[in-house]
């Protein structure tokens, strides 16, 4: 793969532990997290890709709501009206209105154990959301992470809109640090799920463990068909901790991944292919690993949540406390990326597609290793370029 860009774009200052811890995928149907392409006419046929300006910006439009606790997922409902929000260390779900910011609790996610970097972690909502109402979750049990779904009834009184929860997928191991976390339906309809190694690195490069990986199942929790390797959930492997994952108009993913001491990642994703951890933290010589696209010390970054809007994928980071923008041309960078919001609001862990140019961010203050201020944890809107 080509190198990413010229080095002196990316080499910012040296960092320590992170602390917190290519072409596109199967193609299908529309996704709000895809956006749009401007309509210029290809030599396929398809859209051409607007190349994004080099210099982008960011604008605060609001804050949606305060006073969430260690806020983890989030899911915006079909209409965008309402968001869901899940509290890692709580193991509750929250619906906050996003004109309003008010919250109501649907209700807690039974079998939730939350400890370290485990809880209740990425939500996402079914591709057939509109006929069943069902929610699937991401969370650390007592034996292991799983995947549930769970039917969401507004109709019921507060705290009890949950119904029981259904195991989809189970078996990822867990542990104190590097759980995943994040999950999302794909433009084919498919359910993708980032996971961490759990502290043991070897499992990364296990194609048979569930550590260290990019899965890609169906929304009852069989391995997918086209995946990669046979009669097997795993869609990429030699990661360290995925907890980004995000799909550009062409229907090509992304994902961010923790480094160690020295690289985060933000990688083109490509079913079958190695990305090299633990035998390399960012660019490799070696040709057996997917190199990044783009990769940041760990002190500015340590990547959460992903999303894509105006060209860019646009990145949560939780010890670089910033929000960063990469340009985004085919599967490589356009330009060198660029921070936003540093320092201004703490760690940030989620961005989300509000639409259009506007985003939805959550700060993570409350996760025990920031400083949580007055009306911590917050969801903010913003508008992007």
């Amino acid at each position: 793969m080509p190198a990413v860009l010229a080095a002196t774009a990316l080499l910012l200052t040296a960092g320590c532990s992170s602390g917190g811890g290519g072409d596109g995928s199967a193609g299908g149907g529309g996704n709000r997290s895809a956006g749009t392409t401007d309509a210029h006419s290809s030599a396929s046929g398809r859209s051409a890709e607007p190349t994004p300006p080099a210099k982008g910006s960011v604008k605060v439009l609001r804050t949606v709501t305060t006073g969430l606790n260690t806020p983890w997922g989030v899911a915006p409902l079909p209409d965008d009206s309402s968001l869901l929000v899940a509290s890692r260390d709580q193991g509750t779900i929250t619906r906050v209105d996003a004109k309003t910011g008010k919250k109501t609790e649907l209700g807690k996610v039974s079998g939730v154990s939350p400890a370290g970097e485990g809880g209740l972690l990425g939500l996402a909502l079914s591709p057939d959301y509109a006929s069943d109402h069902m929610i699937y979750a991401y969370f650390t049990s007592a034996s292991d992470n799983r995947i549930v779904r769970m039917l969401y009834d507004p109709e019921k009184p507060a705290g009890e809109q949950l119904g029981a929860p259904d195991t989809v997928f189970k078996g990822i191991p867990k542990g104190y640090i590097h759980n995943g976390g994040r999950i999302a339906f794909g433009p084919d309809r498919m359910l993708y799920a980032g996971t961490g190694e759990s502290g043991d690195r070897g499992l990364a490069q296990d194609k048979k463990s569930l550590g260290g990986k990019i899965l890609r199942l169906t929304p009852e929790g069989d391995p997918a068909p086209g995946n990669p390797f046979p009669d097997s959930p795993v869609y990429t492997y030699g990661h360290r901790n995925v907890q980004g994952l995000a799909w550009d108009p062409e229907q090509r993913l992304f994902a961010s991944e923790f480094g160690q001491d020295t690289w985060d990642e933000l990688n083109a994703i490509k079913p079958g292919d190695n990305y090299g951890w633990p035998k390399a933290e960012g660019k490799s010589s070696d040709p057996a690993f997917h190199n990044p696209i783009a990769q940041w010390h760990t002190d500015d970054a340590s990547p959460s949540g992903i999303a894509y809007a105006e060209g860019s994928i646009w990145m949560a980071s939780l010890k670089g406390r910033r929000l960063w923008r990469v340009p985004l041309k085919g599967t490589e960078t356009s330009a060198a990326p660029q921070a936003f919001l540093t320092g201004t609001y703490g760690r940030l862990r989620t961005v989300v597609s509000a639409g259009g140019n506007k985003l939805w961010l959550t700060t993570s203050n409350t996760d025990g290793r920031g400083n949580p201020k007055s009306g911590d944890d917050r969801i903010l809107e913003l508008q992007v370029r």
